[in-house]
């Protein structure tokens, strides 16, 4: 039987549901594809009957709901390439017959490099369709990364630019992990290592009928993803889009001034990390988003100061702070647009069937409104980490997962991210959450963003490193900044270094990088002393992150 995922987006781009025996009917090197070459049911059905008419589709094939009027009116990819629903489909098919010509394994990985093009979607769908699990991986990638994903998976199959490519000789040994999997994304470890996190095919496509409910995409929206395609929340949001039959924009690398012209032209759902955002808000003038509907943050601390810039410059716009793990299948809580000015801070409530407790170091409940590690219990979950039975039994607590974050319950009844469990400094003996000093320096007047971590101290064992960024036409000096500080907190979380910068670091998916600070600060180390802003720019103060 076609998996899920795959069944679900046969039918939101209006074709029957494909079957591998129908595969294997057709000759691979066939590309002009009919409808009644196609069985709409299992695998070993014996005659190929014609595709259901669109408007037969039956709900629960489109994530319970009607079936969209129309169907994708079209992909735009990073590079200007359109495609059509139905040419979407037609090339998954042909890149799945061609899987299948290389003799492709139930559940065996396939390299899939993204560049952010409608053949992308198109690479997962037909390993879907194939049987194969996708491994979604930057076409930009250093060669030492896609080495590393190669030897972690056996992968012997790679799909790129719209072809399948042979990339070894030897099919990988079958894994009982993989049988029912549809993607492996890979995530860095705290050692730094990546870790490949195994995704079911049910498990994601009931996550994204939650996040339909939740977040409504319709076949009028224009869905703006400026995200990679290998980061879990780029891929659920391209998937939610195809299924909801909404046109869906992909951005290639990140610019302001590109994303600002997506939104000047009708954008009306947005999903970014907040280190776009601040981007986007230093623009001069600030953009204008006439049609924005919906704007979905995830990926980072959205932060106050920049929540509330938000809510000023988008008056009209639904904002959505989304908190989740790719573990975990994302988005496990969301401050909804209904409550997001008096949730201001939070990551607010759990999503469907997502449940969670916050527990003290001895693994006992924490005291209400005492910080503690967050840990989640959800069916949308990982199968497990690949090849590694027992980091994924250790990733479990009874049944919940160790998501690394430190949290506190608020009086409100919304859960607040106060730190990262990885990321505590220990200057001297005592334990410092570096978001709770993020927080604080932005607080200053001359402030748009500070990011913290530890650096190692033969005095102290670690001392606090800051990467700061300052307002137009802002002057500041490291001594000026560790005065005012020195005033609001306890002098030991005082930073020890501070380094002014035009934007604080970020990693490969976008999202801000702890571990890019030590770098910077023991690089530029010269240039802590006092520094004055950037050239003037104009756009409302950032908020802290984690």
């Amino acid at each position: 039987m076609t998996a899920e995922l795959a069944r679900q987006l046969q039918a939101a781009l209006g074709r029957s549901a494909l079957g591998r025996s129908a595969l294997e009917r057709t000759a691979p090197a066939q590309t002009a594809l009919k409808l009644a070459d196609f069985t709409p049911t299992a695998r070993n059905q014996a005659a190929p009957k014609p595709a259901a008419p669109r408007q037969n589709v039956p709900e629960e094939a489109t994530l319970g709901r009607p079936a969209p009027e129309r169907a994708v009116s079209s992909i735009e990819g990073a590079g200007g390439a359109l495609l059509a629903a139905q040419e979407l489909q037609l090339k998954a098919e042909v890149l799945a017959r061609a899987l299948v010509a290389s003799d492709i394994a139930p559940g065996e990985p396939v390299l899939c490099r993204i560049a952010n093009e409608p053949l992308d979607l198109a690479a997962l769908l037909g390993t879907w369709l194939a049987g194969g699990v996708a491994v979604p991986l930057n076409a930009a990638a250093a060669p030492a990364s896609v080495a590393g994903v190669r030897a972690a998976t056996g992968a012997r199959l790679s799909v790129w630019g719209g072809r399948v490519e042979p990339i070894a000789q030897q099919q990988p040994a079958p894994r009982e992990l993989l049988r029912e999997a549809a993607l492996i994304v890979f995530t860095s470890g705290s050692t730094g290592k990546p870790k490949g996190v195994v995704l079911a095919h049910q498990r994601l496509a009931r996550k994204l009928e939650v996040l339909d409910r939740l977040l409504k995409f319709s076949a009028d929206d224009i869905v703006v993803v400026p995200l990679q395609l290998s980061f879990i929340f780029g891929i659920w949001v391209s998937l939610l889009a195809l299924l909801s039959g909404s046109r869906l924009v992909l951005m290639g690398k990140f610019t302001a001034a590109s994303l600002a012209n997506k939104l000047a032209e009708g954008a009306s759902v947005l999903a970014v990390v907040p280190t776009m955002l601040r981007a986007l808000l230093a623009q001069t003038p600030i953009p204008q988003a006439p049609a924005l509907r919906s704007l979905l943050c995830g990926g980072e601390s959205l932060g106050h100061p920049l929540a509330a810039a938000l809510g000023d410059v988008f008056p009209r716009t639904e904002i959505y702070d989304l908190y989740g793990l790719t573990e975990t299948g994302s988005c496990d809580f969301c401050l909804s647009a209904g409550e997001f000015a008096v949730g201001l801070g939070s990551i607010g409530r759990p999503t469907e069937e997502v449940h969670y407790r916050i527990v003290d170091a001895e693994g006992a409940p924490a005291r209400p409104g005492a910080a503690g590690e967050l840990l989640l219990k959800t069916p949308f979950g990982m199968l497990g980490y690949l090849d590694d039975p027992d980091l994924s039994a250790a990733a479990y607590v009874e049944g919940y997962l160790r998501t690394g974050d430190q949290a506190r319950l608020r009086a409100d009844g919304r859960v607040e991210i106060v730190g990262r469990l990885k990321d505590i400094i220990s200057r001297g003996g005592n334990k410092i959450a570096p978001a709770e000093i993020d927080a604080l320096l932005v607080h200053h007047p001359q402030v748009t963003g500070a990011l913290c971590a530890g650096i190692a101290d033969a005095r102290l064992g670690e001392a606090i490193a800051a990467i700061v960024t300052l307002a137009p036409g802002a002057e500041l000096t490291s001594a000026a900044l560790r005065h005012w500080a020195a005033q609001r907190i306890e002098k030991f979380k005082v930073p020890d270094v501070i380094l002014f910068r035009d934007a604080l670091p970020t990693g490969s998916t976008g999202k801000l990088s702890r571990a890019a600070v030590a770098r910077l600060v023991l690089a530029g180390s010269d240039d802590t002393a006092s520094c004055s802003s950037p050239p003037p720019r104009t756009g409302p103060r950032f908020g802290p992150v984690r």
